[in-house]
């Protein structure tokens, strides 16, 4: 072991849970963890601490099982699938795992579930978020030529207004008040986002919508 090895580990633990790491006490269902592994290749890429416990405590890996489940949930329960790393370290006399995820350049990433439906996630903070409509819009269209042109015409101008009069809405919201069908206002977000005129906050378990607090209509 490199003497330098249980530090780095400890040190990653005073960090806690953030939008780049969580801990995982145990693995148990490959399907569960193919969750965080989307969540992470959607946002900003990030790292699984396996054998720790939430409050940080160190428990170990116990057994090479939870490793094949980890590398089982990137391969077969990721679509597509996504390319890990791991490393064992030893840390107080026990084992601890640390899986590394590296952003995706295809995203969505999905992850699927028992009925093998494809849900993708998002991580915010310390949280695996399923990601909304807005979300899927925004990589469709960045898979997309980059020279598109988003058209402002009145009802762009409109749902802006509506935006700027009513501050922070919900997607649901933002349609009913503007009067602009769901999917429509879903992808005109998106666009808005993309042309950083509006962005994307997340509060109590919804997603919001508002104007940049530089943008003045």
């Amino acid at each position: 072991m490199h003497p330098t090895d249980e530090s780095y580990i400890l040190k990653l633990i005073d960090e806690g849970e953030h939008v780049h790491q969580d801990f995982k006490f145990a693995i148990s269902d490959a399907r569960k963890i193919a969750k965080s592994i989307s969540a992470f290749s959607n946002t900003e890429g990030g790292r699984l601490l396996v054998g720790v416990k939430d409050n940080g405590k160190i428990a170990g890996v116990r057994s090479e099982e939870e490793i094949y489940m980890i590398e089982a949930a990137a391969k077969m329960y990721c679509k597509p699938e996504v390319n890990i790393s791991n490393k064992i370290y030893r840390v107080q006399g026990k084992d601890i795992l640390e899986v590394t995820i590296e952003e995706s350049k295809n995203k969505p990433v999905c992850a699927i579930d028992a009925e093998n439906k494809a849900w993708a996630y998002v991580r915010i903070k310390d949280e695996n978020i399923l990601a909304d409509t807005v979300f899927l819009n925004r990589w469709k269209y960045n898979k997309e030529d980059e020279r598109v042109i988003v058209t402002y015409s009145e009802r762009e101008k409109h749902l802006l207004n509506v935006l700027e009069k009513n501050g922070e809405l919900t997607l649901n919201k933002c349609s009913k008040l503007s009067n602009i069908p769901r999917i429509t206002t879903s992808r005109l977000l998106a666009d808005f986002i993309r042309f950083e005129l509006v962005e994307q906050v997340f509060r109590e378990h919804t997603f919001y919508f508002r104007l940049k607090e530089d943008i003045t209509l």
